[in-house]
């Protein structure tokens, strides 16, 4: 067997062992390919992970930016306590709505939020002590996202981002790749901010060779 076809064996093997089948996330995937938006959410065992760490640090307030279709958002929301609360950022008008029909679809309108307009501006006006905040959205912006994501996590909290490897190309990115260049530069700032303790956890699968930056924020 190939290499590329060994890795996603055994991405489908895990997946298999870890990820149960289920008709919700199934019908926001549905969802999603029906409506026509790029079918570049998180695969289910990198959704299964990113819950568990919400799960561990007994996350109670999130911040997603990057909605699309919700699948990740259901996954997150499903991490939250009954009064918790998740308030997800997307800029697409045709995401929102698919992302909105999935959240009711899960149950979870009621404590996860879907927010029309752009990362950046949205961000500006949030308030402090999110929990977790999870990045998974135009990649030449994620050095910008990580300044207003320090600021909006409490002390012990989590940041995660997704794409931050994009097949090894942030090791040289390319003048003409601005994700590639915005992803190098957020990995060089996320190692070197002083607030934060960070890995970049490669990745391969069926969604081909990626990686997931998490940092912690210090204690005070």
């Amino acid at each position: 067997m190939k290499q590329g076809r060994l890795f996603e064996a055994v991405d489908t093997y895990i997946n298999s062992l870890f990820v149960k089948d289920d008709p919700v996330l199934e019908r926001a995937i549905a969802r999603t390919r029906e409506a026509g938006l790029p079918e570049i959410q998180l695969s289910p065992g990198q959704a299964k992970l990113v819950y568990l760490m919400a799960k561990m640090i007994g996350a109670e307030r999130i911040l997603e930016v990057g909605t699309l279709g919700g699948y990740s958002t259901v996954w997150l929301g499903r991490s939250l306590p009954a009064d918790g609360e998740l308030l997800s950022i997307e800029l697409e008008p045709s995401h929102v709505k698919v992302a909105r029909e999935t959240l009711e679809d899960a149950g979870l309108s009621e404590r996860c939020h879907v927010i029309e307009g752009k990362g950046l501006d949205v961000m500006s006006t949030l308030t402090p002590d999110f929990d977790l905040v999870f990045l998974d959205a135009d990649k030449d912006r994620y050095p910008a996202y990580l300044k207003e994501a320090v600021r909006l996590t409490r002390p012990g909290g989590l940041i995660v981002a997704d794409n931050v490897v994009r097949e090894g190309t942030v090791m040289e990115p390319s003048k003409v790749d601005p994700n590639a260049i915005g992803a190098a530069a957020f990995n060089q700032a996320l190692a070197s901010h002083p607030q934060l303790e960070a890995i970049v956890l490669q990745q391969v699968g069926i969604k081909g060779h990626d990686g997931l930056a998490i940092a912690r924020v210090k204690d005070d």
